[in-house]
């Protein structure tokens, strides 16, 4: 189909949301803190202001003080901030109850902290619509089967009673999606609403909300690292950096004529499909000076990845299914075929990535592999071990060569530890030595990805989503595996510090010889790390070869599918509508007894292969 465009924004509209001199401070050891300092700009309807900046620099704190949600105790909201001509600061409590949610609803950053995991999802989303509307249950359920549809969520009138734990990260997230629309709010305030999703997702999401806001005349606080999402959606974008707004423009001014080097360096710092072309390495993203704004150029790392040599990780016909049991007696009447005879070899030193759509089976295949799911079958060899045949002791030291860093890391961190117990923990529950000697490790990796040691007292609450994320990293760092399995590992950064992170991967890579499954949706970052990539659909892969070739030469539809859906960083597709694709994604889910056909590949040149349709 070809590109449509929207209506622009609405500029001789009343702003549906004004914010003048918004300040937000924390009590820290007694004293006001301020995070946010005099936040100034308004909204008109149909208008997408984008707000953009380091982890850290107070964008989520800016969404958090307009919908009143940060604690009264603890913090301090001053400044006006009007929405549809109602003061919202000084509102009653009961009253601003009524406005979140209806007036103007929020997409968090990390789903699995909005969903409770208690109730349906079903049940939670349709109580958004009973709560603020005179509708019945009932009424309210075809509604909400309506928004699953919509956000594409597959078989939703079958998924309507399931749990959150049994959706996939990008799954939550559009349940989350989905619920934030429910009421078509005059204000939608996206906090990195994207992150969870897959490319092909995330570009239908981002042409839903142009959608609503054609027909609702919506407006949309949109906040995000990611600089082609912000290309392709805002109208307007405020650069914020350490609390405070820097610059603020036009979409198409900042890309093209920022004037604060924060924001060159941001630009700078970008990932660009097809910036890979004629190398055959991975490369480090360019080092940033915050202070000139300018950037080195890209620096390929040194082939290290020796394929004469047996492979750290070995995997042959990898299945991975989960019963459906159902009737009285809980027979078995199906199965989730979530991984299919996968197949791959991974060596020191090197970086597979797996990419693919959200539910394709990438984060299964990661577990299955360290057996934190259990395989059905096929053979899985790990630095040695026959994985498949360990015992709950081999199976614990099997786990020194290999970690993982999950996708969420609000999940992976244990809300009443301290940072600097969770990261020190592997060392000490693995006897490697004193837990002095675990501290000062501790202290050193925080360094290395961007923390400081200082940071150890405090716990994951009191942390953004980015600097979460680096603390589960700097934690899977400190058994010294030779295996590390990243499951989205650096979807939750903003771009400079993703640059910083992939590139201490990098280097990690290079010093300790690590091999990396890189399992994403970002296709620009896969594209700069790995030297090998494998497509996967429907718990199959459907192509796999060297990087260069897979991105150059694209044989199967799905790869060809993927790329096209990956953001642009170019203001000029603003207006533009891909209209992609919104068929329902097939579901895995296949009936007791059901034999999967044989697949064949060919070989497109060395290495790269693409499976027969």
């Amino acid at each position: 189909m070809s590109d449509t465009h929207v209506k622009p924004a609405d500029a001789a509209a009343s702003p549906v949301l004004k914010v003048e001199n918004l300040t937000t401070s924390f009590r820290v050891n007694g004293h006001w803190r301020s995070v946010v300092r005099n936040m100034n700009f308004s909204i008109a309807p149909r208008e997408t202001v984008a707000i953009v900046g380091e982890s850290g620099s107070g964008k989520s704190v800016t969404s958090l003080s307009l919908m009143r949600l940060l604690p009264k105790s603890s913090s301090k909201i001053e400044g006006k901030v009007t929405l549809g001509g109602r003061e919202l600061l000084s509102l009653p409590e009961e009253e601003m109850r009524k406005v979140r949610g209806n007036d103007i609803s929020m997409i968090f950053q990390e789903p699995m902290t909005s969903l409770n995991p208690i109730f349906p999802i079903g049940k939670q989303i349709a109580e958004a619509l009973t709560v603020h509307q005179n509708m019945s249950f009932n009424d309210a359920k075809a509604e909400v089967l309506r928004l699953l549809d919509k956000v594409r969520i597959p078989n939703a009138k079958g998924r309507f009673d399931e749990y959150p734990h049994q959706f996939s990260g990008g799954m939550r997230q559009r349940v989350m999606i989905a619920m934030a629309l429910a009421s078509r709010p005059k204000l939608l305030i996206a906090d990195e609403p994207t992150t969870a999703l897959d490319v092909t997702i995330q570009g239908q999401i981002l042409d839903l909300i142009k959608d609503l806001q054609e027909e609702e005349g919506m407006a949309v606080l949109f906040i995000t690292h990611d600089m082609g999402v912000v290309a392709e959606i805002a109208d307007r974008t405020i650069v914020m950096f350490r609390g405070d707004t820097v610059e603020t423009g036009s979409t198409d001014d900042i890309f093209h004529r920022g004037q604060h080097p924060y924001t060159r360096a941001l630009l700078a710092a970008v990932p660009r499909l097809g910036s890979m072309q004629d190398r055959a390495l991975p490369a480090k993203f360019p080092i940033i000076d915050i202070q000139s704004g300018e950037a080195q150029p890209l620096v390929e790392v040194i082939d290290t990845v020796d394929k004469g040599k047996t492979p750290i990780l070995e995997v042959k016909d990898l299945t991975t299914r989960f019963a459906i049991r159902s009737g009285i007696f809980g027979r078995q009447t199906g199965a989730v075929h979530a991984v299919e005879n996968v197949s791959f070899d991974l060596f020191a030193g090197e970086t597979l990535s797996l990419v693919g759509e959200s539910g394709c089976g990438k984060s299964t295949t990661g577990r299955s592999v360290t057996r934190l799911v259990e395989p059905t079958s096929g053979q899985v060899t790990l630095d040695g071990y026959n994985v498949m045949n360990l015992d709950r002791t081999t199976l614990r030291t099997m786990r020194r060569s290999v970690q993982m860093v999950f996708q969420d890391p609000f999940a992976s961190l244990n809300p009443r530890m301290s940072v600097g117990s969770a990261v020190m923990e592997p060392f000490i529950e693995h006897n490697l030595g004193s837990k002095s000697d675990a501290r000062d490790k501790a202290a050193d990796l925080l360094t290395k990805v961007g923390l400081s040691p200082d940071m150890m007292r405090r716990y994951p609450h009191e942390f953004s989503g980015g600097q979460r994320q680096r603390i589960a990293i700097a934690r899977s760092l400190m058994l010294d595996p030779k295996v590390i399995v990243a499951d989205e590992a650096v979807s939750a950064l903003d771009v400079s510090i993703k640059a910083q992170v992939c590139n201490l991967l990098l280097d990690l890579q290079q010093s300790l010889n690590l091999a990396y499954l890189f399992i994403s949706h970002d296709m620009a970052v896969v594209e700069r790390v790995s030297h090998r990539v494998a497509v996967m659909y429907l718990g199959e892969i459907v192509e796999i070869g060297p990087r260069a070739a897979v991105f150059d030469n694209p044989q199967h539809p799905y790869t060809k599918k993927l790329m096209a859906a990956v953001p642009v960083p170019d203001p000029a597709r603003r207006a533009i509508k891909r209209n992609l694709s919104t068929d329902e994604i097939k579901s895995p889910v296949r009936p007791a007894g059901y034999v999967p056909p044989v697949r064949s590949y060919r070989q497109v040149s060395e290495g790269h292969l693409v499976q027969v349709e």
